[in-house]
């Protein structure tokens, strides 16, 4: 088996799931545990200069003799898992794609079916790892993490010129916060790539603009038997703030560069209420519109209903890192030669997200995002591309080389 494979299906079985809720950094002790296992790995490997503090990890490579004057590189990714599907007593398994569904698990009739995910028919004649069904796959991003350990380990054994080569895992990007304990300059690298991508050959130098949006209602509560002109039900109330949000501007109308609210999650009761939101648009400017709009909303709902029944409290989480980027492009294309170099030809789409490194640009670390092999992340159907992986350790190893 190749060694990006049996290194994926190891960190795997970690339970790495971060936590939205927790108060804790990192958020669940899972990332810890993992963070300590991938430190000791690295030092064995020969890998300098580990050190691990709250699951962010780090190491560097030093560059080989002649290669001192080239720019040091980061290549990063991220240990968690998401929080939307379970990450725990993972069971991965390969199986040689045809076409067609795939049964995840005969027993409980969980099928991956091509007509609900035709972007399966590019993968036929691929080997795929996948799960049993009941659990996410974790390639998003321990196929990352299994890429970049494998192409360390071939520089520090075989003989590949490269600048020095500096190593970073982190914790909690999935829940907004990976980028928040990060050693910018402790890192020591003139530019990075986050390895936490889907298909082979995109590169993402475009994100969203994002912000969290939590919304808090304040009711009257009485019982509805002598409530006339005097209950404010603050359920009511949260459905009466969202229908006055567009409703295309919704993930399920939008792609492409297409912003959107999503409503995350709603609780509550007659008293209070609380509706959870993430906003997102790509353009600035009408990401600032967006926030107007909710800001609008609430201060229109207050005159209806009383001052301070509704209670906002937006923040911005993260920007298009294309503003940074868009004046650092030989970053993007070393990352294209090393594609090409590969066979495989390279093309950018827009992030409809973020990664670390939407963050990372902002705070002085120009940082595109590279695929992985991985696809369907966050869900039951998530699945890995062996070929794909493979050929990724391939494009490290030339993304590091001297450029000519």
């Amino acid at each position: 088996m190749n060694p990006v494979i049996e290194r994926f299906l190891r960190y795997v079985q970690y339970d790495t799931t971060s936590c939205e809720e927790s108060t804790e950094r990192p958020s669940t002790p899972g990332q810890l545990v993992f963070a300590d296992v991938l430190a000791e790995e690295m030092k064995a490997l020969g890998i300098s200069n580990v050190r691990s503090k709250n699951a962010y990890v780090y190491g560097e490579i030093p560059a080989t003799s002649g290669c001192e004057d080239q720019p040091a590189i980061g290549l990063i990714a991220h240990l968690d898992t998401a929080p939307a599907a379970s990450g725990a007593n993972i069971h991965p398994h390969i199986v040689h794609y045809e076409g067609g569904d795939i049964v995840l698990n005969e027993q409980q009739n969980i099928v991956m079916r091509e007509a609900d995910f035709p972007a399966l028919a590019k993968y036929r004649g691929h080997d795929l790892v996948v799960t049993d069904g009941t659990t996410l796959l974790g390639a998003d991003d321990k196929a990352g993490i299994a890429e970049i350990m494998t192409a360390a380990d071939r520089l520090l054994h075989e003989e590949i010129p490269h600048g020095k080569i500096c190593i970073a895992f982190t914790p909690d990007e999935e829940i907004g916060s990976g980028a928040d304990g990060f050693d910018v300059a402790g890192f020591g690298a003139a530019y990075a790539y986050t390895v936490d991508g889907g298909d082979l050959g995109d590169i993402n130098y475009e994100s969203f603009n994002a912000a969290d949006l939590k919304v808090k209602f304040h009711g009257r509560s009485i019982h509805p038997g002598s409530a006339k002109g005097k209950m404010m039900n603050a359920l009511l109330m949260g459905m009466e703030f969202h229908r006055m949000l567009p409703v295309n501007e919704n993930p399920m109308y939008t792609e492409k560069y297409e912003g959107f609210y999503h409503l995350e999650g709603m609780s509550g009761n007659e008293e209070t209420a609380q509706m959870h939101y993430i906003v997102r648009d790509h353009d600035r400017a009408r990401f600032e519109q967006k926030k107007d709009r909710v800001r609008k909303i609430a201060e229109y709902l207050n005159t209806v209903y009383g001052e301070g029944r509704v209670e906002l409290h937006l923040t911005d989480t993260y920007y298009n890192m294309r503003e940074v980027l868009e004046d650092k492009m030989e970053v993007l294309h070393r990352a294209q030669d090393a594609f090409r170099a590969c066979g495989v030809e390279p093309y950018s789409t827009p992030i409809r997200g973020g990664t670390d490194g939407s963050r990372l640009s902002f705070m002085g670390l120009p940082c595109p995002n590279l695929s992985t092999g991985g696809a369907n992340g966050h869900g039951h159907f998530e699945f890995a591309s062996v070929p794909e992986m493979e050929t990724m350790v391939e494009v490290l190893l030339h993304l590091v080389q001297p450029m000519e």
